[in-house]
């Protein structure tokens, strides 16, 4: 937008089904690639993860923590990517909360998280286990 000011996002809820990430038909690998990428991100914030402790996470006593942050397991190959793939997007974008705070709330967009909340606290966010 040329003038942000001169524009606003109304506060009424006009749909509810889930969004996410959209890529091109017949690329598979990297429809994966995104899709994890951002469950990793809604992971991560659930799992208390973020920017500034990802490297501190390789040493958890979590396996699935551990998982996370590719100290253990083999979650990269999955996808033809080797196993710090996810600690490096934590570590240079943030978990969920940090990116949504920083793009959204932050600027104004939208304050408050309302459904963009993990299912913990009252939202819709859920994503199957990283393995």
């Amino acid at each position: 937008m040329k003038d942000p000011d001169a524009h606003i996002v109304l506060p009424e809820t006009i749909s509810k089904e889930p969004l996410g990430p959209v890529v091109r038909q017949g690329d598979s690998v990297w429809e994966d690639i995104v899709r994890w990428s951002l469950n990793v991100m809604i992971e991560a914030e659930e799992y208390g993860i973020t920017s500034a402790n990802a490297d501190s996470m390789k040493t958890s006593e979590n396996p699935a923590i551990k998982r996370l942050v590719g100290a253990e397991g083999e979650l990269g190959a999955a996808f033809g990517l080797d196993n710090e793939w996810s600690l490096r997007i934590i570590k240079q974008v943030g978990n969920y909360g940090e990116s949504y705070k920083r793009n959204i709330a932050d600027p104004g967009i939208l304050p408050d998280r309302g459904p963009n909340q993990l299912w913990t606290k009252g939202g819709i966010l859920y994503v199957p286990p990283a393995r």
